[in-house]
């Protein structure tokens, strides 16, 4: 199976947006589903240097990864073989994430960017990489139905029904840190601000241009 040009080029636009805006360095990835049993991942090199001509790789969901591949892609192939719901991952690893890794905690739904991920983000505690099957697998179940999942002291992972949403939920992830980090500074992290699930519900929502509005600011200038 071959990526279509439009597809390689919103996997690029991806890489580069969550460089740009502080989310990955040297390392991270982002991925499309490409039907049942395929994935696109982008070129194995810093996401934020990808050129118009670094084509990505068509993997098989069901398959050993190619020999250039990164091996956390096998993270990507175990999400997605469990989750029809996803069609973009992106693996970054935002700062202020980390230092709440470091201690071994989450972001919690405390403003409006914390409710999409509302009750809180889960965490896979195994400090290793993800470099086998097993440990890829358990990630993925430990995501369960989440929109993204902290990865022990290595990063996060983000997901959504687009790889568009995917970006921007990794926006939001990053903020929810910040905010929960805000909290614990002023020993107030013991305050839940939404009462109940409903009200974080019904502040997660995607109308009115949420994911069209912050994609359209991530990828701005972009070089294609």
């Amino acid at each position: 199976m071959k990526a279509t040009p439009s597809q390689d080029k919103l996997v690029r636009q991806a890489a580069r947006g969550l460089a740009k805006e502080g989310l990955v360095t040297a390392y991270g990835h982002c991925s499309l589903r490409l039907g049942e049993r395929h994935l696109l991942v982008c070129a194995p090199k810093p996401m934020g240097l990808l050129l118009p001509s670094d084509e990505g790789t068509v993997v098989e969901l069901h398959d050993a990864l190619p020999a250039h591949v990164l091996g956390e892609v096998r993270m990507h192939q175990a999400i997605y073989k469990i989750r029809p719901d996803v069609q973009g991952i992106c693996r970054v690893f935002p700062p202020n994430v980390l230092a709440l890794a470091a201690m071994e905690r989450t972001p919690r739904a405390r403003h409006g960017f914390g409710a999409y991920f509302y009750p809180q983000v889960p965490i896979y505690r195994d400090t290793g990489l993800i470099r086998n099957e097993l440990a890829a697998q358990e990630v993925a179940k430990t995501l369960g139905d989440a929109a993204a999942i902290v990865v022990s002291i290595n990063g996060a992972v983000t997901v959504a029904d687009s790889l568009e949403k995917a970006c921007v939920l990794a926006c939001f992830l990053e903020d929810a840190a910040r905010v929960e980090l805000a909290s614990m500074s002023c020993a107030m992290d013991h305050i839940e601000t939404y009462k109940t699930p409903e009200k974080a519900h019904d502040r997660a929502t995607w109308a009115g241009g949420i994911v069209e509005r912050m994609w359209q600011y991530m990828t701005r200038e972009d070089i294609e």
